[in-house]
């Protein structure tokens, strides 16, 4: 009998992978449409009525929530800055340091992150991602020095976010196509709300407990993320090796074999043996059940365990075999040459927009501006010039007829110009001026997933977007520190600016140099 069951668990378990084979590499999945058999038993394409519309929205406002709790936070770390500064009396270069690992690492952890998601699952990826991002928070509040906080923060709590970020802006790209700028626009949006709300906790919270107490109640928050990677469903049956549905192959179960094997007896002799005198032998093939229903029970246990476990052997199998082609097999995403260049303008991209938020609170100290500061701070114009930046750019992007790349790389200008002139502005209007066009500018952020995708194609997006937000993230992790840096040897902030502006100068050219021979960069290079 246990020979039968193991017999019958290796023929479900490999009609299972194939099926499950075939379905993982049928690229349509990837973009929104079933197969469906007809009745000549060919495969036809059916859109998916999520795909726009739907359920779409909610990926939409998962995303959404993601920023606020991810980005919106790490960009009001400004505030928490000052309070380590007063606390551990350190230079403000090595104080730096916490912000940006929390930042960089968020972002760096992307291409590992990308194996997660062809592991397990978008949804997977982010619940586990926000229990360690709440976990780093809380383990903060107890921070005795700076260098404990490296640990805790910017390590623990950056991994965290990473896991939770990176599916959040991947599922809205699956979800949408006619309108992904705009669908990626709003969910961004998130990051000026997010920046804008815990600015004003975060100091509320600081001055109301102290920011240990500030910090344990933000890890608290940070559960919601856990909220919001469970509605990251997938978009197609076996898509992120999750079962939308819930349901599980049918299996055999250990009471239904066992009223087979049993009940036909127990039946028979009933049968032929209506009488009282029968109820002995029914009695006595009872008792001689129980063993072999105990038996049956561990055995169809075991068979349960070997499923779960020759099912997660075959889906990490398969995630790292995607994974490790996407980088370094033939298919490898390095081959494309304006992705390459792409690559080469993130690393100085996001500093230009990290900085401010960094040191802003300090350089309003040094410029005696705290009391109008107090009553409207400068971060909280960038937040919300930021919001509306995000969905106007990302409502002309999708014009039919103008480039998401003339918008994008207008965007970037404008940025830089702004970065050159913030350190000549001594006034609280003056500085207002420059944070608002500093916010309005920095709305491309919605772009970059939809110019990344029109590099290399919607199912490399998971892998292509790791690499970029990963370079994005070294920016940030050496931006803010060689910001202090410079103060402490000059004495102010004016000379950082400079630097980081001429050099985000140079890569806005590079690739502008590099996109003005072609059209479309997707048709043009190698994939």
């Amino acid at each position: 009998m246990g020979v039968f069951f193991v017999l019958m668990f290796n023929e479900v378990v490999c009609h299972m992978y194939f099926r499950n084979s075939w379905k993982m590499y049928t690229s349509h999945e990837d973009i929104g449409y079933d197969f469906e058999d007809d009745p000549k038993d060919k495969k036809t394409l059916k859109p998916h009525p999520n795909i726009d519309g739907g359920w779409a929205w909610m990926m939409v406002l998962s995303s959404f929530f993601v920023h606020i709790l991810i980005m919106g936070s790490q960009m009001a770390l400004g505030v928490l800055n000052v309070e380590w500064l007063e606390e551990f009396h350190q230079s403000r270069g090595l104080t730096a340091w916490v912000s940006s690992l929390s930042m960089g690492v968020t972002l760096i952890v992307g291409p590992f992150i990308g194996l997660f998601i062809n592991t397990c699952g978008c949804r997977r990826t982010a619940i586990i991602g926000g229990l360690l991002n709440s976990l780093g928070w809380v383990l903060s509040a107890y921070a005795a020095n700076v260098h404990y906080l490296f640990i805790t923060f910017g390590v623990a709590a950056g991994f965290g976010s990473g896991m939770a970020y990176l599916p959040a802006v991947v599922m809205v790209g699956r979800y949408f196509q006619k309108r992904r700028a705009l669908a990626q626009g709003l969910s961004t949006t998130g990051t000026g709300f997010g920046t804008f709300l815990m600015t004003v906790l975060l100091k509320y919270l600081c001055a109301e407990y102290g920011w240990r107490n500030a910090m344990f109640i933000q890890g608290a928050v940070s559960l919601n993320l856990c909220v919001c990677g469970a509605l990251m469903r997938p978009l197609s049956p076996g898509l992120d090796g999750e079962d939308p549905g819930g349901k599980e192959p049918h299996v055999l179960r250990a009471h239904s074999t066992e009223s087979v094997g049993s009940s036909g007896q127990m039946g028979g002799a009933e049968e032929k043996g209506g009488g009282p005198g029968t109820e002995d032998a029914v009695g006595d093939a009872a008792a001689q059940a129980c063993p072999e229903k105990a038996a049956l029970g561990k055995n169809m246990c075991a068979l349960r365990v070997l499923k779960a476990v020759s099912q997660l052997t075959v889906r990490v199998r398969r995630g790292f075999r995607d994974w490790y082609s996407g980088y370094f097999g033939a298919a490898s995403l390095f081959t494309n040459r304006m992705f390459v260049a792409f690559i080469f303008w993130a690393l100085f991209a996001y500093s230009s927009f990290v900085i401010p938020f960094i040191h802003l609170p300090e350089i309003v100290n040094l410029y005696n501006l705290s009391e109008q500061n107090d009553v409207f701070p400068l971060t909280s114009i960038i937040a919300i010039v930021h919001i509306f930046g995000k969905v106007i750019l990302g409502v002309v992007a999708d014009l039919p007829c103008i480039s998401v790349w003339n918008v994008f790389l207008m965007a970037n200008f404008t940025l830089v110009l702004s970065i050159f002139i913030l350190p000549l502005m001594h006034t609280y209007a003056g500085l207002a001026v420059i944070c608002a066009l500093i916010g309005f500018s920095s709305g491309y952020f919605s772009l970059m997933p939809v110019v990344t995708e029109d590099l290399v194609g919607i199912e490399h997006l998971a892998n292509a977007y790791g690499i970029i937000i990963c370079a994005n993230g070294i920016s940030a992790l050496l931006g803010p520190p060689f910001a202090g840096w410079i103060y402490d040897i000059t004495q102010k902030y004016d000379f950082s600016f400079y630097i980081c502006g001429l050099l985000y100068m140079d890569n806005n050219l590079f690739v502008m140099t590099a996109l003005a021979p072609v059209k479309n960069p997707a048709l043009c290079f190698d994939k």
